[in-house]
Formats: C-alpha cells, structure tokens, sequence
C-alpha cells in the first residue's frame, strides 16, 4: 500500500520537468510538504542544487528577459540564476504571504532576519544567524575554551536566544483588523506585532525574477509536460554537491 501510494506520486516525468521550470521561473517558491515527500530542513539545500543542476544541464541564464534563455557562450557569472534562485525562498514567499514589507529582503527599513554564510559552506551550515538585527545562533566551539575553535564546534544560542531578546526579535504577523482592535494588549504579547497586508493583489507578475506564465500542458497517459508548447524533461543528475562532503550521515 505505502509503495502503491509513492509511486502514485512520484513520476519521473513531472519531476523532470519541475526542475526546467523552476529554472524558467515558471514556478516561483520553492517550499516543503509538511509529512509527505519534502523536508523543510532541506529547504535551502535543494534550491542550490537545482540551480548547479539546471546549470549544468542547460548552460548560463541570460538575464533581460522574463524567461531568461540559457545560453551557451560562457559568461563571466551566472547572477541571474543566483537571484531567480535566492527568491524563490526569500522575498517571493513574503510577498505570496503579504509580509514583504517586514521581511524577505535586504533593505532599509526591514527586520533584519539575516543568516550569514562562508562561501565554502553557503546554503548548507550558516556561520551565524540574526534575528531582528540580534546574534541569535553561531557555530561556536567549546565555550570553556580560551579560544573559539576548539571542538566540539555546533549551533549554540547567542545573545538574541535568551530571555527577552527571543521576543524583542521576533515578529508575529497578524491581521491589519486584528493589530487595530489592539490584540498586542488584550493578550498581553511581548513579541512586535506586523500587519499582513496586499494579498489579494498579488499576481504572478509581483514574483522576482520568477514571473514567467507559460501555457502548460500535461499528458495524461505518458505524464509528459509542455510549456508554450515546448517539451520539458532532463536527465536524473548522477552527482550533487552540498552532499554527504558536508555531512556525517
């Protein structure tokens, strides 16, 4: 029964083709089932390695146009990609939630929810985490140590993951009729409280970098999928990075 119901849902031909149009921008977020075939702490990690794997498959990504051809020239950086990627889990959920202007990017004004990566190790163990502007979780070493880089080196709650900074950097989100009846004081919440607001106008021409809305298609009998007509499908990829080079298990 487990295995009829998994092979219900996995077809190697929709599957395929997620991956081409998650690198056309058709598909806008990306995100994780909550107890099927996703995995929320996988998040990040996944985006990253679709992107290496449509590069690898499809060449460079030439910004300038909604749909972004791959090209076959070598460029000097594959930017466009790295932005169409980072949104995908970044600023176009924030704007698909309607929280956009408290969170999903860098910019002035915002809460500063911020993880900072060593480039050796991007998208797989961050060097530290900020919430609201506030060290919240590092990798740090023994912290008996007179140095910071004795082992064992693990996430290790900072300054912002005690007491009353846990709250003072943290929004809650709620609604605009909820936030103007005063609810912060009815129920006596310590956290910062932020309105969602704009959701019903969002379209998809609000996500970045993401905006492309094919025609699609979808064969019944063999699965196979078109988008403007054109046939999405690529090959299984035989070598991932941000695998287990990063990880015990």
């Amino acid at each position: 029964e487990d295995l009829a119901f998994a092979e219900s849902r996995i077809r190697k031909e929709t599957i395929a083709a997620e991956d081409v149009l998650h690198d056309l921008g058709a598909i806008s977020m990306m995100s994780s089932d909550s107890q099927a075939m996703g995995r929320v702490g996988e998040v990040i990690l996944r985006t990253w390695q679709t992107a290496h794997k449509m590069k690898v498959q499809r060449g460079w990504l030439a910004p300038g146009s909604v749909r972004a051809e791959p090209v076959e020239a070598l460029q000097r950086n594959d930017n466009f990609r790295a932005k169409r990627y980072i949104a995908k889990y970044t600023i176009n959920p924030a704007i698909a939630h309607g929280i956009s202007h408290e969170v999903g990017s860098i910019e002035p004004g915002k809460w500063a929810d911020l993880v900072v990566w060593k480039p050796a190790f991007f998208g797989i163990k961050p060097a530290l985490i900020l919430k609201g502007g506030f060290i919240a979780m590092a990798a740090m070493g023994d912290p008996n140590a007179s140095i910071p880089t004795p082992q064992p080196v693990h996430y290790r709650p900072m300054f912002g993951g005690f007491g009353g900074a846990i709250a003072r950097g943290s929004l809650t989100f709620v609604s605009q009729a909820g936030l103007a009846a005063g609810i912060k004081e009815q129920f006596g919440l310590a956290k910062t409280l932020a309105a969602v607001k704009n959701i019903r106008q969002v379209r998809k021409q609000h996500m970045v970098h993401n905006a492309y809305l094919p025609k699609m298609e979808i064969d019944p009998q063999t699965y196979a999928v078109r988008a403007d007509g054109q046939l999405l499908t690529c090959e299984a990829a035989k070598v991932l990075p941000m695998a287990q080079r990063y990880f015990l298990f």
